[in-house]
């Protein structure tokens, strides 16, 4: 019975060594790295809705030419 017990709890030790492990490897981005991701992100932003405009002007004119 302790041996499953032991099983079962090997689990998440476990998992947490190798969380707290992941942590202290991680670092926060520089102000250069933050500032590229900004970019990325906003250059995201606006391409999605630049599509999605593109795709609205395409759709409305065609959805009244159908009804």
């Amino acid at each position: 019975m302790a041996d499953g017990f032991e099983k079962a709890l090997e689990v998440p030790v476990d998992f947490v060594k190798d969380g707290s492990a992941f942590v202290r490897k991680c670092t926060k981005p520089s102000q250069k790295e933050y500032v590229q991701i900004i970019k990325a992100v906003g250059a995201g932003f606006i391409a999605m809705g630049v599509i999605g405009y593109g795709i609205k002007l395409v759709h409305i004119p065609i959805r009244y030419l159908i009804v």
